[in-house]
């Protein structure tokens, strides 16, 4: 794989470069969890998740691209990060007071409490992963850490609500955290020369035998999913089914990334879990 920062990005990128994909999934699916736990969201619950996230990735890739020297960085991305390092630095100390009023205006004391508790494990992975530990090689994997932040920030409203059922939230989040952990080993197995370039320790690079095996990942996720579908009822179905679809969507990227090219199924590892939007819009809930 040659490895370069192409002058141009594709219009595809531009999601990913402007870090909207992850918010995206965590919105759709934290509205997932919430049907399936019985615990009706409001608008800012949705808002703060979203922004938040947004901020975390765009802090993280920001960090990435201060560290890197112009002619190390070989993805879109973190050039984009890069190069609009002020613009974005501005637009995410805008965007961080917008998500703090809200959340102090909006949210009970009791969400507002669980969020700032998310909160501290958000800032110690970005500062050991990005600064104190960045090529450790003993420290532990990225890709556990996002897929555990990403579901605990999926789950924290749904699962705060009152009266709302734990039981199937749980397996709704486990299968999602499933799909966010294969979802990264997977990214940092097509990336694995993009990271040893940007001197950031992965998966990959930490475990070389295991990481051949991860592209079992999606297939098993499917099958678990799959097993659930089929052996429990509503309201475990929807979510069991939309993690099946995923996991399969997840599985064909792999197939074809040698044919498609990395920066492609980088791209498209993320839409594909988008699969809650179809139940959304076909009026399965509200």
């Amino acid at each position: 794989m040659k490895l370069s920062v192409p002058g141009k990005p594709y219009w595809w990128q531009w999601p990913t470069m402007l870090s909207l994909d992850a918010p995206a999934v965590a919105v759709l699916w934290q509205s997932l969890i919430a049907h399936v736990a019985g615990g009706p969201l409001r608008w800012h619950h949705r808002f703060v998740l979203g922004t938040s996230v947004w901020l975390a990735y765009a802090a993280d890739r920001w960090i990435e691209g201060w560290r890197l020297a112009p002619g190390q960085v070989r993805t879109q991305r973190h050039f984009f990060y890069q190069r609009a390092r002020w613009p974005i630095a501005l637009l995410w100390l805008a965007i961080l007071v917008t998500a703090v009023g809200t959340a102090r205006q909006f949210l009970t004391r009791h969400e507002f409490l669980a969020g700032l508790l998310l909160l501290l494990p958000v800032l110690v992975y970005l500062l050991s992963h990005q600064l104190a530990h960045r090529t450790h090689r003993w420290r532990a994997p990225k890709e556990l850490c996002v897929a555990t932040l990403l579901t605990g920030g999926v789950a924290l409203f749904p699962c705060t609500q009152p009266g709302a059922a734990l039981q199937p939230a749980l397996v709704a989040l486990g299968l999602f955290a499933l799909l966010c952990f294969t979802n990264c080993v997977l990214i940092s197995t097509w990336e694995r020369e993009v990271d040893a370039m940007h001197g950031q320790t992965s998966l990959a690079l930490q475990f070389d035998r295991a990481s051949r095996h991860s592209r079992l990942l999606p297939w098993i996720a499917a099958i678990a999913a799959g097993i659930i579908a089929l052996t429990l009822k509503q309201p475990y179905r929807i979510a069991a089914l939309c993690a099946m679809g995923s996991a399969l969507l997840l599985g064909a990227v792999d197939l074809v990334e040698r044919r498609s090219g990395w920066q492609l199924a980088r791209v498209l590892a993320d839409a594909v879990l988008l699969t809650p939007l179809i139940p959304l819009l076909a009026g399965l809930w509200s």
